[in-house]
This record gives C-alpha cells, structure tokens and sequence, in this order.
C-alpha cells in the first residue's frame, strides 16, 4: 500500500488545500492528512477544531472512492510523522515561485533527514493559486467575503470564529 502524507496548518482549509488533496488522492493508496502547529502562525482554529473540520471537508472526497483519507494531528518533525505513519511520499502543494524556493530547500532539509521518502510537488490549480489561509484569515477579520476561497461550511466556520474574537468580519 502506497501511503502519502500532506502535512499543513489547515487554519482554515481552503478550496486550493481540497484541490491538492483531491488530486494527491490519485498519487496513493492511503492519504494522511497531518494537521500541524507552526510556531509563526497565530492559529485562528484549535488542532482539535482543525481536524474535525478537516475530517468533515474530506468525507465528500472519500466517499468518491480511490484513496483512503485519514486526518491526523502531529507536532513533530515532518519525516518522524511521516515514518511513523509508513509514508513513501510527502505532498506539497505549490503556488508560486516563492513556495517553490521555500518548499525546494524543506525537501532538501527532509531528504538529508531520510532520504527514503520523496517530496512531490503540485501545482495548484491556476484559478486557485492566489488562495492562502493567512489572507483568507485577514480578508474575514475585515468584513470581507471568503466565500471564493472556501467552501461553504468553512466559511460559517470561520464567521462564527471572527464574531467570538469581536470582530465585525465574515
């Protein structure tokens, strides 16, 4: 069994992080989507409430049949979870030049740490490609319409979120 891990905050997920989700599916037997802590972003969702989200975003793709989908929270370093969850492949998702110098020197990093499990890159789809979750983040914090960038229930989720911080967003 082939297994890959797409490791992110997921803070919140957005439409681009379903794409890349959707097509890595098609890559593996087994999808594990880790649902990290990153020490320079400021959470909007606790893991707990980024995995239930998670999991329910990716139950319509699962039940599409292909890949099975597992949602698992870690705060380790990428490739021990990655081992640990008998991964051959990490995922990344690719936007712009600038995720690409970032992502090319993580995997560098990631291969000298165990050079057993290969990074692959997707594109995003061109029309998702603007999307990231810091500005969909800011965007509802301000009032404005995140409904191009997530779906449905994440956009409630995330209006919900921006009224109990007191903001007048989303």
């Amino acid at each position: 069994m082939k297994t890959g891990v797409y490791p992110g905050t997921f803070d919140p997920i957005t439409l681009g992080h379903m794409d890349i989700i959707r097509r890595a599916t098609h890559l593996v037997d087994r999808l594990v989507v880790g649902v990290t802590t990153n020490p320079s972003k400021s959470p909007m969702f606790t893991v707990e409430e980024r995995l239930a989200i998670v999991e329910r975003e990716t139950a319509a793709i699962t039940d599409g049949g292909g890949a099975e989908i597992r949602v698992v929270a870690f705060d380790s370093l990428l490739m021990d979870f990655a081992v640990r969850e008998g991964a051959s492949m990490i995922v990344r998702g690719l936007r712009a030049v600038a995720d690409f110098e970032y992502e090319f020197q993580m995997a560098g990093m990631n291969q000298q740490l165990n050079d057993e499990i290969e990074t692959v890159f997707l594109m995003a789809a061109v029309s998702l490609q603007p999307i990231a979750s810091k500005l969909v983040k800011e965007i509802a914090l301000y009032g404005g319409d995140i409904g191009r960038f997530v779906t449905p229930q994440v956009e409630a989720d995330v209006r919900v979120r921006v009224t109990r911080l007191g903001r007048k967003g989303a």
